[in-house]
């Protein structure tokens, strides 16, 4: 489409025409014999995605908050202790939806934005009493900090803890193993990495998180998030049969069947490969044309998106000049730093290209914007990163 801006934000992203094709087609019964294959595959498939031949997959129309809402919904009782490692907006919020469901809830929290709680910090936080469970926000969409989930699940499983990955803006870019990591429950949403357009969110949930909710002394607090209702749905879809109990975003998940039949071909680990040499090309990029990462450390880069401060001589007056060369950008989410930064999405079906055109249309707003800066520079950088 002619005019058409290139979306790199960090979700929703660019997706492939197959799977917006997917989108449009004639919507059928919920129940209709091809629709349940399709529902049944993508429960199986999610298995491969998450690498959880052990977990029990959920499909649930909605978005990543409440896959968030469900873990915690169904996982926590009034009373339970629940630590979360906190490294941006969205620690802040799975502890807000924690204490909603009754959980005593400690934080150990970054230092400053932009960096994460040492595993020290955090080994001695589950050291100093018990918790039912443990939470770790793989990558915070706000500060585009990716923490060691496979360190801290460790951890977390030292201590007894159930641990609970929010990968919403991890899971299908990232390297993530949630069975050899000794992740008990995994989550995320259709619109990032995942490569669907919103509306999905998505849960594995493993063994010890299933005799978990199986253990519960009292109800759960969500009628929607209840597996309670949603476990039987899952088990009669995989199983090709049909059953109800809240209609199925269908169109939605024919699309997510056809994008995860496209991850699952690239594999997993090209995929996660592909997803660190993109985003490695658009760091250098940024560093050549002197913009400050907000992460703190590079160990803490996530391959997803970037985040980025605004340089001395610009403010937010950037996002709208990058959407004026032909790319759309994000602004700041943090609220201590929201003026100060803006955030860009490198995931999916990204490419090459759009990682370059990307590039390209950064440097054409910092020159507009007044910035000093050579022109260039930053595609040169960004071409010579993907060469090598």
């Amino acid at each position: 489409m002619k005019n058409r801006k290139l979306l790199m934000i960090p979700g929703p992203i660019e997706f492939t025409p197959e799977v917006l094709a997917a989108v449009g087609s004639p919507t059928t019964s919920h129940v209709a014999p091809n629709f349940i294959a399709s529902f049944g595959e993508s429960l199986e498939r999610l298995r491969e995605l998450f690498r959880s031949p052990s977990g029990q997959p959920f499909i649930l129309a909605g978005s990543g908050t409440l896959a968030m809402d469900s873990a915690a919904a169904n996982l926590v009782e009034p009373g339970d202790r629940a630590l979360v490692v906190n490294t941006g907006y969205f620690s802040d919020r799975f502890a807000g939806i924690l204490r909603r469901y009754g959980a005593e809830v400690t934080e150990v929290k970054a230092r400053a934005v932009g960096d994460a709680p040492s595993a020290d910090e955090v080994a001695r936080a589950l050291g100093a009493r018990s918790y039912k469970l443990m939470t770790i926000t793989h990558v915070d969409t706000s500060t585009a900090v990716r923490a060691d989930v496979r360190s801290l699940a460790a951890l977390g499983r030292n201590h007894g803890a159930l641990v609970v990955v929010d990968g919403v803006c991890s899971i299908g870019g990232e390297e993530f193993c949630q069975d050899a990591w000794g992740v008990d429950l995994a989550l995320t949403a259709s619109q990032k990495a995942v490569g669907v357009p919103p509306g999905l969110a998505l849960i594995v949930a493993g063994p010890r998180a299933m005799k978990a909710f199986a253990a519960r002394r009292s109800a759960v607090g969500s009628y929607y998030s209840d597996w309670t209702e949603w476990l039987p749905i899952m088990t009669a879809y995989e199983a090709r049969t049909p059953a109800y109990f809240g209609t199925p975003a269908v169109n939605l998940v024919w699309a997510l069947n056809v994008s995860l039949g496209e991850i699952l071909s690239e594999g997993m680990d090209a995929r996660a490969r592909r997803h660190d040499r993109l985003s490695g090309a658009f760091k250098a990029a940024m560093a050549a044309l002197g913009l400050r990462a907000v992460p703190v450390r590079p160990e803490l880069y996530a391959s997803t998106l970037t985040a980025l401060y605004y340089p001395a001589s610009t403010d937010a007056r950037l996002v709208g000049l990058a959407a004026e060369e032909g790319v759309i950008v994000a602004g700041g989410l943090h609220p201590e730093i929201r003026t100060k930064y803006f955030r860009v999405g490198h995931m999916g079906a990204v490419t090459e290209a759009d990682v370059i055109a990307t590039v390209g249309a950064i440097e054409k707003a910092l020159a507009r914007s007044g910035a000093s800066v050579e022109p260039g520079v930053g595609l040169s950088a960004a071409a010579s990163a993907l060469r090598s």
